[in-house]
């Protein structure tokens, strides 16, 4: 028996009782809230969720651990987002939810229900590349290609926000995006060339 205190606690039975608290916490979610607003729990199988991706509505079912990174890529087969490092340091990853950048790595699905989801495939018009896809190719910002959808979507976001950045601006907004090829001269070149502006401002 587990020694107890002048209180008539045992300190085994406490953290059981904190054990069994946190696991109830860690499958607490959006996507269990019901009309009334009461939150239950959810977990720790699939559950439905509903996610807005380039403007499409997608229904699947994942287990609430799994990440906004996993689903897009390997239930929607959505891959213009890439797994590089995996923790939120790269980049490459990156996608536009509600108009600001996110890494999809460090991002749950069920969190991103009732979002507007923009990844690199949403950009273009039919057959007609984005100004900022089609300056990254005349720029040759690209060379293995990985990181490449990454760049391009924060350089979106950065220009909606601000038409017309600095060179500072522009290596300030892609700060969180990492190549391991080194093209960061043309990167820049591509994004200050999609604002109309060239490689020397700012």
């Amino acid at each position: 028996m587990a020694p107890k205190d002048d209180y008539g606690f045992s300190r085994r039975a406490f953290l059981k009782t904190v054990g069994a608290g946190g696991i109830a916490v860690g499958v607490v979610g959006p996507a269990a809230a019901d009309a009334e607003g009461t939150t239950a729990a959810v977990g720790p199988g699939p559950v439905p969720i509903t996610l807005t991706i380039n403007g499409r509505k997608h229904r699947l079912q994942v287990e609430p651990r799994v990440t906004l990174l996993d689903a897009v890529r390997n239930h929607l087969n959505i891959t213009g987002i890439k797994r590089v490092c995996d923790r939120g340091s790269c980049g490459a990853c990156t996608v536009i939810v509600d108009g600001r950048t996110i890494y999809a790595c460090s991002t749950l699905a069920i969190e991103m229900q009732g979002k507007n989801i923009r990844t690199i495939e949403g950009l273009a018009e039919g057959t007609a590349l984005h100004p900022v896809q089609q300056a990254f190719c005349e720029s040759d910002a690209l060379m293995c290609g990985f990181c490449t959808p990454g760049f391009v979507t924060s350089t979106v976001a950065l220009l909606e926000k601000n038409p017309k950045p600095t060179a500072a601006e522009v290596r300030r907004a892609l700060d969180g995006n990492v190549c391991r090829c080194g093209t960061y001269k043309r990167v820049l070149e591509a994004a200050l060339k999609s604002s109309g502006k060239g490689a020397t401002n700012g």
